[in-house]
């Protein structure tokens, strides 16, 4: 465990502050936690896999489907399909339209500014009218209630935005296991190096969007919009995903009256970098759906140590795999520091490592109350 008393720094996260100072991460590095990283994010690289591809088949395909009973079937309808949907033996896509919800909720980067601009209601509302020319219902609906039908847009972006960001992701953790097994990736800072180096190499992909009716193409976010994957994308998804989440319904008290949740979003801690991982598991918490895909996928060798680990074996697992998941996520967060950093670390000029302090200071205030010392122990 880290000794956060070790820096002359006053902060309480002060120790990993120099951490990251140093080049390395949040999380220490260790065989054991080189393991638990690589082999989570193999499993969730395969799980995002399928998220990704069943939130752009949405995007594209159910397009202001006012009841899109088959959204998760990604356009394969079939009997067998239907019974294994309803015995529950399927990738648990709720989970992917949760985060969606969240990114669409908190906002964030140029995505967000953007879907509040003239531009977007202009080409929103020509694929409306594309959509339902031939139900004037609906036009209808649209004339009485301008706003209604937009929002179902708004929402139908992030489906795409966030599809695309974890198109991304998914690669790079599935490419991080592949150097795993060839022994090229062995320690956390290397993980770090990577899942890094992978963002500065995707920053300013475009994250473009359009959907085909009747055989013609509407641009609902246009390349002229100028959205990227690192600043529209990737770190809106690591504030509303990482650190603000949303309350889990049935852990608090959403009565105003009963204070449990902030007024303020800001001070959100509801994410995963917060997240207790003993509730991992329990009824209605929405992280258990992504525990529950990602145990399918596991690398024999992070099973193996899972059973060394606990006492609990099996009953145990949905936990382990919180725990793993959560280490893994510090190691994205630290990429995400590293890459943003307004300076480069080894700058010898004080303004620029006075603007570094300033700024890892930052991150660390956000940090104090997550499960960073405990990820550490």
């Amino acid at each position: 465990m880290i000794d956060i008393t070790s820096s002359k720094s006053s902060h309480p996260l002060a120790a990993y502050i120099e951490r990251l100072k140093t080049g390395e991460a949040l999380l220490k590095d260790s065989k054991e936690n080189v393991l638990d990283v690589v082999g989570i994010l193999k499993s969730y690289g395969i799980v995002l896999e399928a998220y990704y591809k069943n939130l752009i088949y949405i995007s594209e395909h159910q397009f202001l489907v006012i009841f899109p009973f088959f959204k998760y079937f990604n356009g394969d309808v079939s009997l067998k399909k239907l019974l294994k949907h309803w015995w529950g033996d399927r990738i648990n896509y709720e989970y992917a339209e949760y985060c969606m919800k969240g990114m669409l909720w908190h906002g964030g980067g140029a995505l967000d500014k953007y879907l509040d601009s003239p531009e977007f209601m202009a080409y929103s509302q020509a694929a409306i009218k594309a959509r339902f020319k031939q139900n004037p219902l609906m036009l209808g609906l649209n004339q009485l209630f301008p706003d209604y039908l937009p929002e179902q847009v708004r929402q139908q972006v992030y489906y795409s935005a966030l599809g695309q960001f974890w198109r991304v992701m998914s690669e790079m953790f599935l490419n991080l296991s592949d150097l795993f097994d060839k022994g090229e990736i062995q320690s956390i800072p290397q993980v770090v190096d990577h899942i890094k180096n992978g963002l500065v190499a995707a920053a300013s992909l475009p994250i473009n969007y359009a959907v085909k009716l009747d055989g013609c193409s509407y641009d609902i976010i246009p390349a002229s919009a100028g959205i990227t994957f690192l600043a529209d994308t990737a770190v809106p998804y690591v504030e509303a995903i990482f650190f603000r989440g949303t309350p889990f319904s049935g852990t608090v008290s959403y009565n105003a009256q009963a204070h449990q949740i902030p007024p303020d979003l800001t001070r959100f801690d509801y994410g995963a970098l917060y997240a207790d991982p003993l509730p991992v598991g329990g009824s209605g918490i929405p992280p258990t759906l992504l525990m529950q895909d990602m145990r399918h996928y596991l690398p024999d060798y992070i099973h193996d140590l899972y059973r060394d680990r606990s006492r609990r074996g099996e009953d145990d697992l949905r936990v382990q795999i919180c725990i793993s998941f959560q280490k893994s996520m510090f190691c994205v967060t630290t990429a995400a520091i590293l890459g943003l950093m307004p300076y480069p670390l080894d700058s010898q000029d004080p303004a620029d490592q006075k603007a570094n302090q300033v700024y890892l200071e930052g991150w660390m205030d956000r940090l104090v109350t997550s499960q960073l010392i405990e990820a550490n122990s």
